[in-house]
Formats: C-alpha cells, sequence, structure tokens
C-alpha cells in the first residue's frame, strides 16, 4: 500500500489516471506502464484496475447495497440471477466489502450524494484511490485507511492513495512513498527510508514534525530552509529536478530501476490480469440494466404521478376551451388548431427528459468508463420502460378530449389517434434524450431542444402551409416530426363521413379543408406518417448508443441532498470566545461542530433554537452582529464568473465603512491578497467547482480572504483547512493566527489538523460523538482525542467524558467566566450603527450591478448561445415568411402572419426563461452568503438582477427586429418599426423576469422547469391565436384577459395591420382587414394606448414580484 503525496497542481491525479489507463485528453501518453510484465494494450486495464476519483457519483436514489450490488453483478461477481425489485439479492462479495468499510449499517440506506467512497464489488487488483479523505475528520480516515490497509494484504492487491493531509498514525500505515513536485517523482520507496533520503540531501525532520508534513515542505521554496541541517554548506533551495536526479543515483532510486527491469510475463501472475472487457453475456448485461432502470422508476414515481396528473389537468383545460365545436368550414380551423395545440402539448411534455438524462449522465460516464456496461444497455432498457409512459400520457389525453372535443365519433378513428400520439410521444422523448447525450450539460441542451421544437413547429405545416414555403426549402416540410403528426390527425378527421358534404368548389369539405392547409395527401398517408414517426424514434434511438458511447465524460455537478427527521442535535452548550484567543473547536464527522457554529452566527433557517448568545455582555442582535463578524462556511460559494481581486474589491466595497476612501480600500485588498497567498493568482477567474478555475486550496483561501477584508472583529471559520494539502492548511492557519494577534476573536473548526496547526490554537472547545486511551510518542494529539473518547471506549472504560467535565475545575471556571462575561462592563454601551448596512442603496445597487455585469458578460454560455439562437431563428423566420408580410388574399394569409408572430412571441420568449433559471440558481446560491453577512438589501441585489437583463434583452429584440421586419415585409413606417420593437422587447422582458420570478419561488431548477412548462402551457393556450378571443368560452376568459401573450399579439398585429383597408377573401366573405382583426380576433386599433400600457406593466409586475420573493423565501436548509 503506497502513499502518494505532494502539493496541488503536482500531477498526483493525472497519474493515477495513466496508471489505470484512463484517456486524460488533450495529453499525450509517453513511456511503458505494465501490469505483472503487460502492457496496457495487452489487458484490460479498467477490470484489472480501480480509479476511486475525489468526486463521488452515485445513483442518489439507490441505496447502499443495491448500489455495490449493482457493481458486483455487472462485473461478474455473486451468484444473483438479476436484480429483484423489492430489494436487491446480496452475495457474499457484497457484504464483505460493506462490513470491512463500516457500511453494513447504512446498507439500507439511500445514498444520496454523501455517502463515503466505497470500492467497487469487482475482482480488481490494483486500487488508485485520489485524495479520499476529503471533508473526513483523522479518525474517520485512519479508520477507512486501516480497512484499505487490510483489504490489500489479504487479497494481495496493490494500491496507490492519494492523501493531502495524513495524521502520523494514518501516514504510518503505508508501505511505500511516492513524493511527487512539478509533475516529477521526488522520491518512490519503502516509508521507513525516506526521512534517510532527506538527510542525505542535508534535511532533517524535527521530532514533533509529522513526516508528511515535513515531505510536503521540504520541497517548498518558502519553507525549505527551515529544515536544512548541514551547517558547513551555505543553503540553496534544492528544486524539484535536483531532488529528482539525487533519487535516481540514491541506493533506493537503483532497486526501483533493478525491479523495472526483473519486470516480466509470468504464468503465475496472468490470472491477476483480466483480459475481458465484460464479463456478463448481453442477455444478462441487458436484465441487469433493465432491473435497474425500473427500481429507479419506482423509486421516481411521484415525479411520473406528478406528469399524469399534470397532463389530466391540461387535457381538461383544452377540452373546455375547444368544447364541441361545430363541423362548417368557418369552425375547421379550430379543429386544426386543436391539432396543433395537441402536437405542442404531447412534443413539449418530452422536454423533461433533459434534465432527467443530465442528471443521470455523470454516474453513466463513471461506470461505462469502468467497463460495467455498454452504452447500449443503458440507453435501450431506459427507451423500452418509457413505452408504458407514453402510452398512459396519450390514452390520458386522447380519452378526455377527444369526444368532448366532438371528433368524428368512430371508435377506430379515436384509437387512430391514440396510436399517433403515443408514437408521437416516443418520438419527443428520444429527441431530447439524444439532445442530451451529444450535449452532456443542462444549458446547451435546453437551448437546442427548445431550437428543435421552433424548427419543428416553423416547418410543421400549420403555421405556414407546404405550398407557402420556398420552393428551394420545401424539402425541410418533410424533416420535421410534427409535419407527421399534423398530416395524422388532419387526415384522421377530415376524411371521416361527417366531412364529406360537398362544398362550393366541387369537392367534399374535408377535401377543402385539407387542400387549404396543404395536407391533400391519400389515406394512406396516415399510415406512412406513423411508419416516419416510428423511423425517426428508432434513429433517434441509435443516435442516442452512438453518443453515449463516444462522448466524452464532461458534466456539470449539482449538490443534490435529502432531509431526514428531527432530533435534538445541540443540548448544554455554555462556552465563552475571548478576543486574541484562537479556538478550536473540534469533534468527528457529524458531531454538531457546523451546526453551533450556524447557531452563533445566526445562519440556521430551521428547527427550534433556545439559549442566550451575548457579545460583550448585551444580547446578540443579529443585523448589528453581521456588521462586526466574518464567517468562512465549509462550502466555498463564490461567483463563478469574476477574478479574485473582483470577489475582494465587491466584499471590501460594500462591508467596510463609508468613509473609507478608495485608495485604502484597495491597498487593504491587496495586503489581504498577500497574507492568504493570492496576490500571483488576483487575475484568475474564480470558475466551477470541479470543472475550471481555481483549485480547492485556492478557493479556500479565497473564502478567508472574502472575509478578511471586511475586516472583521469575531471570525468563524468553518472547516478551513478541508481539502487542502497540509503546506496549504499551515499557509492559512498561519494567517489565521496573525489575525487573532491582532486582537479579533477567532474560532474554527477543524477535522485533521497536524500537530503544528493542532499547537497553535490557544484553547479547544471539544464537541464529544465518542472514540480510544494514553497517547503514544509522536502521535497525533487531534486523532488521540477523538479516539479516546469515542462510545467504544466510554463503554468499555464504563466512563461518561462528558460527565466527568462538568464535574471538573475547568467547567466551574469556564461557568464562572461566562457568568462574568454575560455582564456588560461599567460604563460600557451596547453596539449600535444608525444604518442597518455599511453602504446605502445606491452604492448596494452599483457593486451588485458591476459584480453581475462582469459575471453575465463572462458567461459565453448565457449570453452569446442566447445571441446565436435568435440569430438562428431570426434567419428561419427571413426566409420561410419572405415578403408575406403584404401579400394577403385570404384569412389563410392573415393567419400566417400571425403565427410568426405567435412563434416569435411564445417559442423566443420561453427560451429567455428557460435560459436564465441556472443563472439564477448559481447566483441565488451567492446571494445567501452575502445576505446572510449584511453586505446589501435583497432589494438592491434584485434590482441588479433586473437592470442587467435589459441590455442583452434590448440587444436579442434589435436582432429580431432588423432582421425581420423588412424580409418579412411590413409597411415601412416609424411609427409601426417603433410598435413592433416595442412590443418584441417588451415580450422578451417579461418571459426573462417571468423566469427570474419562478425560479425565485423555486427549491430547485428541475421544480422550476415543471412550473414554467405549467405556465407556458397557459400562455399558449390562451394567447388568441390557436382559439380567438370572441369564441374563447366565458369561463376561461379571465385567463385570456392576464395572459401577457395575448396583449402582445394584439399589440403586434394591430399595429402592422390596424390600418389596412385592402380587402381579402375571408371564409367565403369579403372583407378588410381591418373588420377581419375586428370580427374574428377580437382586436381593436382603437386601444393601442391600452394595449401598450398594459405590455409595460407585464415586466414590471413579474420584476416586482421577484423583488419580493427573492427577499422573503430561503431554501436554503440549515
Amino acid at each position: 500500500m503506497t502513499l502518494l503525496l505532494g502539493p496541488p497542481g503536482s500531477g498526483k491525479t493525472t497519474l493515477l489516471l495513466a496508471l489505470a489507463g484512463k484517456a486524460i485528453p488533450p495529453l499525450k501518453i509517453t513511456g511503458n506502464i505494465t501490469y505483472n510484465g503487460f502492457k496496457l494494450e495487452d489487458f484490460v486495464p479498467e477490470k484489472t484496475s480501480a480509479y476511486i476519483s475525489q468526486h463521488d457519483l452515485h445513483i442518489s436514489q439507490m441505496t447502499v447495497r443495491e448500489t455495490l450490488d449493482f457493481a458486483a453483478r455487472c462485473q461478474g461477481v455473486g451468484d444473483r440471477e438479476g436484480i429483484s425489485i423489492a430489494g436487491l439479492q446480496t452475495s457474499l462479495q457484497t457484504d464483505y466489502i460493506l462490513k470491512i468499510l463500516g457500511l453494513d449499517i447504512c446498507s439500507e440506506t439511500k445514498v444520496g450524494d454523501t455517502m463515503r467512497r466505497g470500492i467497487s464489488g469487482g475482482p480488481t487488483r490494483a486500487l488508485f484511490m485520489d485524495e479520499i479523505s476529503n471533508g473526513l475528520d483523522s479518525s474517520t480516515t485512519f479508520q477507512i485507511i486501516s480497512c484499505i490497509q487490510q483489504l490489500v494484504h489479504i487479497m494481495e492487491a496493490t494500491s496507490l492513495i492519494s492523501l493531502l493531509q495524513p495524521a502520523p498514525e494514518t501516514f504510518n500505515l503505508f508501505d511505500d512513498i511516492i513524493l511527487m513536485s512539478e509533475g516529477k517523482i521526488i522520491y518512490h520507496g519503502p516509508r521507513d527510508r525516506v526521512l534517510h533520503f532527506f538527510q542525505d540531501c542535508g534535511f532533517i525532520c524535527p521530532k514533533r514534525k509529522g513526516i508528511a508534513d515535513f515531505l510536503q515542505e521540504v520541497i517548498s521554496e518558502k519553507d525549505q530552509a527551515q529544515y536544512w541541517s548541514n551547517t558547513s554548506i551555505p543553503y540553496r533551495y534544492v528544486t524539484a529536478d535536483q531532488f529528482s536526479e539525487k533519487f535516481k543515483f540514491s541506493r533506493t532510486g537503483e532497486k526501483l530501476e533493478e525491479l523495472l527491469e526483473l519486470s516480466t510475463k509470468s504464468q503465475d501472475t496472468e490470472n491477476d490480469i483480466a483480459f475481458a472487457a465484460i464479463y456478463l453475456n448481453k442477455w444478462e448485461l441487458f436484465k441487469t440494466c433493465m432491473a435497474r432502470e425500473f427500481l429507479l422508476m419506482k423509486r421516481d414515481k411521484f415525479v411520473y404521478i406528478a406528469k399524469i396528473i399534470q397532463i389530466m389537468i391540461v387535457a381538461i383545460i383544452t377540452m373546455t376551451v375547444f368544447l364541441h365545436m361545430q363541423v362548417d368550414l368557418e369552425h375547421s380551423s379550430y379543429y386544426v388548431s386543436s391539432f396543433y395545440y395537441t402536437i405542442t402539448r404531447i412534443m413539449a411534455n418530452g422536454i423533461e427528459e433533459l434534465s432527467l438524462s443530465i442528471v443521470r449522465l455523470p454516474v453513466f460516464y463513471k461506470q461505462r468508463d469502468l467497463l460495467f456496461y455498454p452504452a447500449w444497455a443503458y440507453s435501450i432498457p431506459i427507451s423500452l420502460l418509457k413505452i408504458p409512459l407514453s402510452l398512459v400520457e396519450s390514452f390520458i389525453w386522447t380519452a378526455l378530449t377527444y369526444y368532448v372535443i366532438g371528433y368524428a365519433p368512430e371508435l377506430q378513428r379515436f384509437f387512430c389517434q391514440f396510436l399517433l400520439l403515443f408514437i408521437l410521444h416516443q418520438t419527443s422523448t428520444s429527441i431530447f434524450r439524444f439532445l442530451a447525450s451529444i450535449t452532456g450539460t443542462a444549458h446547451t441542451s435546453s437551448l437546442l431542444g427548445n431550437l428543435a421544437l421552433v424548427i419543428s413547429f416553423m416547418f410543421g405545416g400549420f403555421i405556414l402551409p407546404k405550398y407557402s414555403f420556398p420552393f428551394w426549402l420545401r424539402w425541410a416540410f418533410w424533416f420535421s416530426p410534427a409535419t407527421y403528426a399534423q398530416i395524422a390527425l388532419s387526415l384522421n378527421e377530415f376524411q371521416a363521413p361527417r366531412w364529406q358534404k360537398l362544398s362550393s368548389e366541387n369537392m367534399t369539405l374535408g377535401q377543402h379543408i385539407l387542400k387549404s392547409q396543404g395536407l391533400d395527401f391519400k389515406n394512406y398517408f396516415y399510415w406512412l406518417s406513423i411508419g416516419a414517426l416510428f423511423g425517426f424514434t428508432l434513429l433517434l434511438n441509435i443516435g442516442i448508443a452512438l453518443a453515449l458511447t463516444y462522448s466524452n465524460s464532461k458534466f456539470e455537478m449539482r449538490d443534490r441532498g435529502f432531509g431526514s427527521k428531527r432530533l435534538q442535535l445541540l443540548q448544554d452548550i455554555t462556552g465563552a470566545f475571548r478576543p486574541g484567543v484562537l479556538t478550536a473547536l473540534m469533534g468527528v464527522s457529524g458531531a454538531g461542530k457546523t451546526t453551533l457554529m450556524d447557531v452563533l452566527c445566526g445562519r440556521k433557517t430551521g428547527g427550534m433554537i433556545e439559549g442566550d448568545i451575548r457579545i460583550g455582555g448585551y444580547p446578540k442582535i443579529q443585523e448589528t452582529f453581521a456588521r462586526v463578524s466574518g464567517y468562512c462556511e465549509q462550502n466555498d460559494i463564490h461567483s463563478p464568473q469574476i477574478t479574485i481581486k473582483e470577489s475582494l474589491m465587491f466584499s471590501a466595497s460594500l462591508r467596510l465603512p463609508p468613509d473609507v476612501d478608495p485608495q485604502t480600500r484597495a491597498e487593504f485588498v491587496d495586503a489581504v491578497l498577500e497574507t492568504v497567498e493570492l496576490d500571483g493568482l488576483r487575475d484568475a477567474l474564480v470558475g466551477i467547482p470541479g470543472i475550471n478555475g481555481l483549485s480547492t486550496e485556492q478557493r479556500k483561501r479565497l473564502t478567508i480572504a472574502v472575509e478578511l477584508v471586511a475586516n472583521p472583529s469575531i471570525l468563524f471559520m468553518d472547516e478551513p483547512t478541508s481539502g487542502v494539502d497540509a503546506r496549504s492548511a499551515a499557509i492559512v492557519m498561519r494567517a489565521v493566527k496573525n489575525i487573532a494577534e491582532m486582537g479579533r476573536t477567532v474560532i474554527c473548526t477543524i477535522h485533521q489538523p497536524s500537530i503544528d496547526i493542532f499547537e497553535s490554537f490557544d484553547e479547544v472547545t471539544y464537541i464529544t460523538i465518542p472514540k480510544i486511551p494514553k497517547i503514544k510518542d509522536n502521535y497525533n494529539p487531534a486523532t488521540w482525542m477523538l479516539e479516546v473518547t469515542s462510545t467504544t471506549t466510554e463503554e468499555n472504560l464504563g466512563i461518561d467524558f462528558v460527565q466527568i467535565y462538568k464535574e471538573s475545575t475547568l467547567y466551574q471556571d469556564m461557568e464562572e467566566m461566562v457568568k462574568n462575561l454575560s455582564i456588560p462592563p461599567t460604563g460600557s454601551s451596547d453596539l449600535h450603527f444608525n444604518t442597518r448596512f455599511p453602504q446605502n442603496k445606491w452604492c448596494q445597487f452599483k457593486a451588485c450591478f458591476w459584480k453581475l455585469s462582469l459575471s453575465y458578460w463572462r458567461s459565453p454560455a448565457y449570453n452569446f448561445v442566447r445571441l446565436m439562437f435568435m440569430t438562428i431563428v431570426s434567419v428561419f423566420f427571413m426566409v420561410l415568411f419572405w415578403q408575406k408580410g403584404r401579400d394577403l388574399h385570404n384569412e389563410r394569409d392573415i393567419f400566417s402572419i400571425m403565427g410568426s408572430m405567435y412563434l416569435a412571441t411564445v417559442f423566443l420568449g420561453i427560451m429567455n426563461s428557460v435560459t436564465v433559471l441556472p443563472i439564477i440558481a448559481r447566483e441565488r446560491e451567492v446571494l445567501y452568503r452575502e445576505r446572510f453577512a449584511g453586505m446589501y438589501s435583497c432589494k438592491a441585489y434584485a434590482f441588479a438582477q433586473v437592470v442587467v437583463e435589459i441590455p442583452c434583452t434590448f440587444t436579442l429584440a434589435a436582432i429580431y427586429v432588423i432582421s425581420t421586419y423588412p424580409t418579412i415585409g411590413y409597411y415601412w413606417s416609424v411609427y409601426k418599426i417603433i410598435w413592433y420593437f416595442y412590443t418584441i422587447f417588451c415580450a422578451l422582458l417579461y418571459f426573462n423576469y417571468m423566469g427570474m420570478l419562478i425560479m425565485s419561488v423555486s427549491r430547485s431548477t428541475q421544480v422550476a422547469s415543471v412550473l414554467l412548462a405549467a405556465c407556458c402551457t397557459m400562455l399558449n393556450l390562451f394567447s388568441g391565436f390557436l382559439m380567438p378571443k370572441p369564441h374563447i368560452p366565458k369561463w376561461w376568459i379571465w385567463l385570456y384577459w392576464i395572459c401577457p401573450t395575448s396583449w402582445t399579439l394584439n399589440g403586434l398585429l394591430t399595429s402592422q395591420y390596424g390600418d389596412v383597408t385592402t380587402e381579402i377573401i375571408a371564409f367565403g366573405e369579403t372583407k378588410t382587414v381591418t373588420t377581419f382583426l375586428t370580427q374574428h380576433y377580437g382586436f381593436h386599433p382603437n386601444q393601442s394606448h391600452l394595449v401598450a400600457f398594459v405590455i409595460a406593466c407585464f415586466p414590471i409586475i413579474f420584476a416586482s414580484l421577484f423583488f419580493y420573493y427573492v427577499g422573503k423565501l430561503n431554501f436554503q436548509r440549515r
């Protein structure tokens, strides 16, 4: 068992990936890696070794046992027939792994995202583990490494484990050490020889210094000099290259070369090498994956039940809007509208597959790369299990709407419509799963999903008949799934017996309607349409399997948690923290350290808090306390698209007193940057954790720096050394110690303190959830404390350490001190500020707007993609509706022009709503931290968030208007152009603010997506396009009046055609355009001022509601 040590950026993760045979694009690997003499290309390294990443990726709905059992089954371990649905059958190997990792007690608990890193159930012989102790206390880390040591020795496996801050007792468990720096091997050999090597180089480890800490500091230029022992020679910095050269010529290095030369293939060791990529046959793989997908479907039944309820509600509303329509030429357009709305509803219902698929991709990539199963074994079960859902949803819609709307009464036509909707739903879900598979990210896939819907509906033959397409573009008609659905539904209805009456043009009424819609096809086109949709579905599912096979495992990681029952977390907590004293708050994971910190800082959002907290003898007032305190949270939450210095300048500008001039503020920020050693990275973007930007330890130092620039009197730090290496932890704690020595009160929770860090604290407040006696020589006191107060030790010794403490003089002294400090000193007064925030509202707004502007314009995945989307859609509008603005001859021409306005309003608006959701969710996490810190009011933040959207929305509206107004051929008039731009701009803006509002009242983007889909359904149905206002039933007319899209279409159509007196043939009658608009759509040109006012009100209303809810609601649970 080998320990891999090195500072961040030294190449530890890259080395582990290379040894595990995992590709590291775009890096090129040269040289040879052999397992028992076999080169990587001679066998299957993914089956011979296991790489365990520092990022935990598991399916949260499965239990611990189910997760390991599935892994075991995929790797051919165990004697199970398959995965049962009531609960996974077990195997001996699974039980063994659960036991040695201490997971047997939680084996039936759902994983969530908090399960400890485990080993898959396969017969691996090499284990590569990357920083597996992040977030664990030193005692728990010791226990886990002890278990792995037993596993390695019993199974005769090889293990290479990277740790950041191993305690001395954990360090001593390892057999060998690899020390890296700057991508080079400094030392690789026995643990007990590593100090001798550095002694030969002139460096000696002090007696009470942890060897692991010494090894990481002795290769650092800033820390190396203190360990120089050869006084006869002047010290000169020894570089990584020089250490590496010295190692090659050392006795240990020479032995390593000899071992490499002796590495040859051996028949005895061939059984330890895996030569088969997949252990199971295809049928067993399919059954295993199918059973897992069914299990997950059962666990997610709430989602599917909610979708079914949603489609029932929408179906009921739809059937009461299109209630019992008459069989005549005028009402035929409403039949066609109902078909179109059914198609949009069924196709849009599949868009939820995007988020469901994206969430699963990280785990799929992990399991695919580990050769658990090929991509087809993952994609085919998902596709098959969607069939029952499609059947249920399609049948519910057809059963509720078919006869109530008044379609053709023949039973066979009912089932023909049901069949069509079923295969359309399959096509829709396949489209969105395919887009999720090829993009891999939520943002891009949602944009492509909306683009696919817009193009499909644009070329579907409803908005614009095929005969109106440009001749060279008519081929696109046949590439739209909506086309085949429209053809099949129209043929199924209008070729029914009741539509066979002769019309005035010597053709049946049904033929006349089909011809006017450009859908006059033969009967067999119904079955051709069914076949075409089936072909789409089949090709898309093949595409999904191919995309999943060859796509790279790049993904976004999101936190997902789960709730728990109420229990008492803290009890009988009494203590005091004094100025100038650095206090450590210690305890094993889950002891309540963070909970206590949240209570003291006023960050708890739930539960009941009892007791008294005083500051300087006066009761704590949270608003005042936030002005004088800082809280470095365990999770490093920052805006990813701004730089380190900008983050600090933002914090300083809002939290320092207003009388501090900009020059002094900038100098103070520079001093803090130097203190935390981030001055060399001041212009680096923060980035997204685990994807880009700063490393974990740099992010941790940024968190500390953001609080330091506030110059707080009291500083709380939750796990400031978690996730950083020993040297970085020493840097952090040095800065913290300096702060305390300046007379500040500093309280730190800490997991894995080294001896040096532990001794830097003045006082230790220990929260006990107990662990073993008599400290050994050079044993880490922190680990010893955790072990000696454990529950097991207490039971073995028959003592209660909490009771012993309460009966001690130390406790009595503490009680006396707390009593004295709870009384305000004579002549003192309570801390008071004239204002709640350090800066006035205007300064708060300017600072928030400055940061959000930088963040937005550095987010190409948001703004650039929106601009590209608008440009592409505008080009399609230009081509498809070329010079049709004045080519008006009948009601179909008016209908097509209004259709272009409807498409632009609804679908471009929905795109604006969808894309803003993840942006608001991301910035909301930062808002919670900054709001608790008392940096600004929520109103200032919300106003800045609203204003920052205006420039981009203005640009989007300008692109659309400049592109489409002259090419569609509207009337040239300054008044009409301004009206057109004004209406489009307001529409995009209120859709944008509606998305922000929905996100502000939603716990997650998934919930927000569902709410947004429900809202857009109503905005679509009651826009006045599918069912004009005069024909909407009176019980639903109120929805028309409060629907913003209805006012938008009113403004667009009447501003362009409200004064046009050209005569057209409308449903066999000659009318002017103005008369037709008034009679058919209920639009009155003389109400333009009222329409303009109402359109402007919607963005204001949505923005005002966003103001309110973003300040009132808090979905962060602490």
